[in-house]
C-alpha cells in the first residue's frame, strides 16, 4: 500500500496490469463445411482419373436384364441365371426378379478409364441446388415435422406434459435415456432408423433438458444409439440385406456375429452415456456443450422459470394432443417396415395428424397457421443441410471418380491374404463411407466388386458384408457428408463438441469390429 501511495504522490501512474488475450478459434458452421467439401470434390474431378464400371439392372417392365457399358451403350439380356454367370455377376437371379435389388449394380472386371469430366466453378453452386432438389422428399418431411411441432407447442401440451413427467421421474432420470437408447438400437439394427430419427428430437429433447441433461445426451441417446444399432445391423433391409444380396450371399449368414456385435455395441454406448450423465449430474460444468447451454435451452423453450400454473394444467385436451403427437412416430415406423412407406407417405401421415391437432387445440385459425409456418421455418436449415450433402455426392458421380476410387480399393487389397486382407478392407470401407454415405448406395456399388475377392482369399462372402457395415458406419458417426451435420444443426451444436464425444465410439467400432473380422477369418478361412 505504501509503495502505491508513494507512486501516486510522485505523479507516476501505477503499472497497468495486462490482461491475457485468449485466442478463440471459431469452428465454421455446417453450411461452410459442406461448401468447402463441395469445392474439394470439384477440385478432385480434375486430378482423380475418370472411369466407370458397367452397370447391370433388372427392367421389370420388359422382364430383362440391362447392361450399360462405361461408354453408356445399353444391352438387353434374358433375365436368367446363365446371363448373370456370363457377365461374372455371381448373384442369384431371384434377387433381381423379386425386387430385392432395385438399383443398378457394378459388373466385376469391367472398369474402364474414361475421358476426364472435370467440374468447374459454376458446378459448385449448381450441385448444391441439384442436391437440394434431389433431397426434396426428405426436406418436405422435415418441414411438415417442424409444422407439427409448432402446433403442439402452441397448444401448450408440451409444457404441461414436461411438468408432469419431471415430477414422476425424480431420482430416476437416466431410466428414460436407457429406454430411448435401447429402442433406437433396436430400430437401427432392424430397420435402419437414420433420416427418420430426426423426427424424435422435438419430442425427446425438451424432456432430456427438463431432466437436467444437455444436448450431447440428446444426440447420444437418439443418433449415436441408433447408428450403433445400424452399424451392427441384423436384419436391416437397407444395409445388411441389400449388401448380402449384392454380394451373392444371404443375410442370415453371419447373423450370429452381428447379433453379438449389436449386444456389445448397445452395452458400450449405454455405458458411455451413463458415465457421461453421471459426470454431468455431479458437475453441470462437465458438459461438453456447457458454453452453449443457455442458447440451447432457449431453442427448445426450457427456461428456468417453467410454465405458469395455468399453463401447467394437464387437461384432457392437452393429453389427447400429446397422445396423437406420440402416436405419429410408431405409425411412421409401422408404415416404413410393413407398408413400404417412404418420405412422401411419412410426411402425409404427419400432416394428417397436424390437421387433426389444429382442430382439437382450440387455437384460432390464423394463430394455428402461423404456428405451423414458424415451426416449419425453424427446420429450414436442417433440410438444406441434407440437400447440400447430396450435392457433394452428385459432383463425384458426375465427375465419374467414385468408381475410380472403388477400383483403386479393390486393387489395393488384391493379393493379400488372411487377417491383413480383412483389416485393410475395413479401413477401405471406412474411407468409402465418406465418399458414399448411403448404406444401400455403397452396397450396390462395392459389393459386386469387392465380395468376389473373398473367394480368392478362401473366406465366406458374409465376412466382406460385415467389413462393409462396420467400416462404413464407423465413418458415418462423424462424416460431414452424412446425417451428422443435419442433426447438429437441428440442435445448434458445434461439430467440435460432437467430435470430442463421439471419437471413443468410432475407435470402439473399428477396434472391436476389426477383432471380430480377424476372428471370422481365422475360424472360416
Amino acid at each position: 500500500m505504501a509503495a502505491s501511495a508513494t507512486t501516486r504522490e510522485a505523479g507516476v501512474a501505477p503499472p497497468v496490469e495486462k490482461k491475457k488475450r485468449k485466442f478463440k478459434l471459431n469452428f465454421p458452421t455446417a453450411f461452410t463445411i459442406l461448401f468447402a467439401i463441395t469445392i474439394l470434390a470439384v477440385i478432385a474431378t480434375w486430378f482423380v482419373p475418370a472411369g466407370s464400371y458397367a452397370k447391370l439392372a433388372y427392367i421389370a417392365d420388359t422382364g430383362t436384364l440391362q447392361v450399360t457399358s462405361p461408354q453408356g451403350t445399353a444391352t438387353e439380356l434374358p433375365a436368367t441365371q446363365e446371363s448373370l454367370d456370363e457377365t461374372g455377376v455371381n448373384i442369384d437371379i431371384a434377387q433381381f426378379t423379386s425386387g430385392a435389388l432395385t438399383k443398378p449394380i457394378s459388373v466385376p472386371g469391367t472398369y474402364e478409364r474414361l475421358e476426364q469430366q472435370p467440374k468447374g466453378i459454376g458446378d459448385i453452386t449448381v450441385s448444391m441446388v441439384s442436391g437440394t432438389i434431389e433431397a426434396a422428399d426428405i426436406m418436405v418431411f422435415i418441414l411438415v415435422l417442424g409444422g407439427l411441432i409448432g402446433i403442439v407447442n402452441k397448444s401448450g401440451a408440451f409444457e404441461s406434459g414436461l411438468l408432469a413427467l419431471t415430477k414422476k421421474t425424480k431420482g430416476r432420470e437416466f431410466l428414460l435415456v436407457f429406454l430411448v437408447s435401447v429402442l433406437m438400437v433396436l430400430g437401427g439394427t432392424t430397420c435402419g432408423l437414420e433420416e427418420e430419427a430426426v423426427a424424435f428430437y422435438p419430442i425427446l429433447v425438451p424432456i432430456f433438458l427438463a431432466l437436467g441433461y444437455d444436448s450431447i445426451v440428446c444426440v447420444g441417446a437418439i443418433f449415436l444409439a441408433g447408428s450403433m444399432g445400424t452399424t451392427f445391423s441384423t436384419i436391416n433391409p437397407f444395409s445388411v440385406v441389400i449388401a448380402s444380396n449384392a454380394a451373392g450371399t444371404v443375410f442370415t449368414e453371419g447373423l450370429e456375429w452381428r447379433v453379438v456385435g449389436c449386444i456389445a455395441g448397445a452395452i458400450v454406448v449405454i455405458g458411455y452415456l451413463y458415465w457421461y450423465c453421471k459426470k454431468l449430474k455431479a458437475n453441470p460444468e462437465f458438459s461438453y456443450t456447457y458454453s452453449d447451454r443457455k442458447k440451447f435451452s432457449e431453442l427448445y423453450s426450457t427456461g428456468a422459470e417453467g410454465p405458469s400454473p395455468e399453463q401447467g394444467k394437464f387437461t384432457w385436451r392437452k393429453k389427447t394432443i400429446l397422445v396423437l403427437f406420440v402416436a405419429a412416430f410408431p405409425i411412421m415406423v409401422w408404415g416404413v417396415v410393413s407398408q413400404g412407406w417412404w418420405f412422401p407417405q411419412m410426411a402425409a401421415s404427419f400432416l394428417a395428424i397436424t390437421i387433426i391437432i389444429m382442430f382439437l387445440s382450440g387455437v384460432v385459425e390464423k394463430d394455428a397457421v402461423d404456428a405451423f409456418i414458424k415451426g416449419a421455418s425453424s427446420l429450414v436449415g436442417v433440410s438444406l443441410i441434407i440437400g447440400l450433402a447430396r450435392g457433394i455426392n452428385l459432383v463425384m458421380e458426375q465427375g465419374m471418380i467414385s468408381d475410380t476410387l472403388l477400383d483403386w480399393s479393390s486393387n489395393a487389397v488384391s493379393g493379400m491374404t488372411g487377417p491383413l486382407f480383412i483389416l485393410m478392407l475395413l479401413i477401405i470401407f471406412f474411407f468409402l463411407g465418406f465418399v458414399v454415405p448411403s448404406s444401400s448406395g455403397l452396397a450396390v456399388l462395392s459389393m459386386p466388386i469387392l465380395a468376389p475377392l473373398a473367394d480368392t482369399v478362401g473366406i465366406p462372402r458374409f465376412i466382406i458384408v460385415c467389413a462393409y457395415q462396420w467400416g462404413q458406419y464407423a465413418m458415418l458417426f462423424l462424416a460431414p457428408t452424412g446425417l451428422v451435420l443435419a442433426t447438429l444443426t437441428m440442435l445448434d451444436m458445434k461439430y467440435t463438441h460432437w467430435l470430442k464425444f463421439v471419437l471413443p465410439m468410432v475407435v470402439f467400432v473399428l477396434v472391436f469390429g476389426g477383432a471380430m473380422l480377424v476372428a471370422q477369418v481365422l475360424i472360416y478361412g
